[in-house]
């Protein structure tokens, strides 16, 4: 193979790359929020609440370098974090309701819904490794969860599963939203900031609507929602929002799903809790059939600068899903 080849491969896979990291941070976030002991909206609330000086910040020093946005686009940027609020919130009670277990495998049924989305509105079908790897990923994500020979459950599982579709619904519209708003131009902290924005009014919102908010919290919770802000809400979507549109939309979602496995060996070091096999089994599932429908998938070359809507219409969905372990 030639330097330049050998290089271009290197390139094609700097994407997956930065989206498995990406996927790492967000892993944390069940973690953290267990650390931090908050209710479901004071959770959701602060995570972007806390995260939004950096994030304007850096959108500050990214309109200087790229040039301002039109304010309709970032008035669905806006939109698609009130999404993101309603599945932040409504993914905190599935658990409540169902067990993590269960409600993870709801909450990964976006992967399904962005697909099908994608496939309908944008006309990207997914590949036929995507259509293989996802019933063997899924299964996966179902062992690491713990929904395989566990005996976790909530009292309300009508609702809780409710909740749970509830949460992929959001999640899909919140990811939907946010790349059509983000089609066709180079800035990733511009509409991450507004989103977050969005995020943190529907949760204050839905908080003060239905109760369990808590705007006076103990410096030691503060400190682990702000790692949660810092890590989650900040690093890991900025990784996610700049290298996901360099890939297909059915790869992208692929790749996320690593996100139940890292969280599982991150509960083991830190919270110290033992998996199963059948865990360990379904974490090793996972990785292998994300690796396999991605090793030989090149990336998709990012916008260059800002451009029509009508010529990155047929690019489909690029930004897929993120996936979730228990929190």
């Amino acid at each position: 193979m030639t330097g330049n080849g050998h290089q271009g491969t290197l390139a094609d896979r700097r994407p997956l790359v930065l989206a498995g990291l990406g996927a790492a941070c967000i892993s944390a976030s069940g973690i953290l929020i267990e650390l931090a002991g908050t209710g479901a909206a004071t959770a959701a609330f602060f995570r972007c609440f806390l995260a939004l000086p950096l994030l304007a910040a850096l959108a500050m020093l990214e309109q200087r370098r790229r040039g301002p946005r039109q304010p309709a686009v970032r008035c669905r940027a806006f939109v698609a974090g009130l999404f993101l609020s309603v599945d932040l919130v409504l993914w905190n009670h599935a658990i409540a309701e169902v067990g993590a277990g269960v409600a993870t495998v709801l909450g990964n049924l976006q992967v399904l819904f962005v697909a099908i989305a994608a496939w309908v509105l944008f006309r990207e079908r997914p590949g036929r490794r995507f259509l293989i790897a996802l019933p063997v990923v899924m299964a996966g994500v179902a062992g690491v969860s713990g929904m395989i020979g566990g005996d976790e459950g909530g009292g309300h599982p009508l609702a809780g599963i409710g909740y749970g579709l509830g949460t992929s619904v959001a999640y899909a519209a919140f990811l939907l939203t946010l790349r059509r708003t983000s089609a066709g131009t180079p800035h990733v902290a511009g509409p991450l900031a507004e989103a977050t924005a969005g995020a943190a009014l529907g949760s204050l919102l839905i908080g003060l609507a239905f109760g369990g908010l808590q705007l006076r919290i103990g410096w030691h919770s503060l400190g682990w929602l702000l790692l949660l802000a810092m890590s989650s809400q900040t690093l890991g979507w900025l990784l996610i929002t700049s290298s996901l549109p360099r890939l297909p939309a059915a790869i992208s979602s692929l790749t996320l799903l690593l996100q139940p496995a890292a969280a599982m060996l991150l509960a083991y070091i830190v919270l110290g809790e033992r998996p199963t096999l059948i865990q360990v089994a379904g974490a090793v599932v996972v990785c292998s059939g994300v690796l396999a429908a991605s090793l030989s998938t090149p990336s998709r070359k990012p916008p260059s600068g800002p451009r029509p809507r009508a010529p990155v219409a047929d690019d489909g969905l690029a930004l897929a899903t993120g996936s979730r372990a228990p929190s």
